[in-house]
């Protein structure tokens, strides 16, 4: 048995049996009530409503009772307190957890730890100048005239069949892909400039043309004696050799010459040295003379009583081996 719903009445169900040769409809109330006519007055309804109200009043929802509960707990509060108070359990105190002791490790570790190192000075971007900006300039005029190519004509003769049935869409992914080689090349542009440094050099650039200017208008000479400079091309070799070689020279002159004046302190401190071991040296002669010839006049002094010396003592030498 099947039990198809009924749109025309609700709470209706058809019943079809498949005994019978066709389907056999019946409708069947699903529920009773729904075919009952309504039979109830305006009074009726003024009565059922009061009962719902009164229903409502007597059996609150949670939410009233959860409300209800603050305001009877401070009319409590507020009333006198009886003659016979019952006694209430004290609440027992709860041990408190005390702090773990920092261990004497992780004092020593946090103390011995180094100050982090500063942080390294901030990369200042070069300003660029007249010819680095005409080349960032003349890169973007060429960018934009080549991407003006990929037109919405050009898509459109491409893709005739996509034009003809989705345009907008032709059209967003035009745009997606303009946009799109636009940041990939502007990247690989400004990747290139830092990496070969195009900026710095060509900052260089101007100054070494500005000294070259301001050197044309100086000239040699001054006054009516001033000479024009003369054009590179027309240099001799020994003066293009000289000028190639220049710096070169000029550093190792100033090594050389700091070697040099090293050298000369060297040998100053050394002749200092060997003249104050010069003057001990003779005064160790002096003294050494005036010992022998204070030796000298003490054998001038004994030359004539040496022999009464030595008679003397061969005889105490005889007395004494007599005895």
């Amino acid at each position: 048995m099947e039990t198809q719903p009924l749109d025309s009445q609700p709470g209706v169900a058809v019943v079809s049996t498949p005994a019978s040769n066709g389907p056999l409809d019946q409708i069947v109330p699903s529920d009773p009530t729904a075919l009952q006519p309504d039979t109830t007055t305006p009074q009726d309804q003024g009565n059922i409503q009061q009962q719902q109200q009164g229903t409502n009043a007597q059996n609150p929802s949670p939410e009233e009772q959860l409300s209800d509960q603050p305001q009877q707990a401070r009319e409590s509060e507020s009333a006198p307190a009886p003659s016979q108070p019952q006694p209430q359990p004290q609440p027992q105190p709860q041990p408190q957890p005390h702090p773990p002791a920092q261990q004497p490790s992780q004092v020593s570790s946090s103390a011995s730890t180094p100050a982090s190192p500063p942080l390294p000075p901030k990369h200042l971007p070069v300003t660029p100048g007249p010819r680095a900006t005409r080349l960032q300039e003349l890169f973007a005029t060429s960018l934009k005239h080549t991407l003006n190519k990929i037109s919405w004509e050009n898509m459109a003769a491409c893709y005739p069949t996509i034009a003809a049935n989705a345009p907008n869409l032709l059209r967003d992914v035009r745009n997606t892909m303009v946009a799109r080689l636009q940041e990939r090349c502007h990247k690989e542009f400004d990747k290139i400039m830092a990496s070969r440094q195009v900026v710095p050099k060509l900052n260089e650039l101007e100054n070494l043309v500005s000294e070259a200017a301001s050197r044309r208008v100086v000239g040699d000479g001054v006054g009516e004696n001033a000479q024009p400079p003369i054009p590179p091309h027309q240099l001799p070799a020994e003066a293009i050799v000289a000028a190639h070689i220049s710096r070169p020279l000029a550093a190792q002159r100033s090594q050389l010459n700091a070697r040099l004046q090293n050298s000369q302190a060297l040998n100053e401190r050394l002749y200092a040295e060997i003249e104050a071991q010069r003057s001990e040296i003779e005064g160790l002669l002096s003294v050494l003379e005036r010992t022998l010839a204070d030796v000298d006049g003490a054998n001038s002094l004994l030359a004539g009583v040496v022999d009464e010396i030595a008679r003397e003592a061969r005889d105490v030498e005889v007395e004494i081996t007599g005895v």
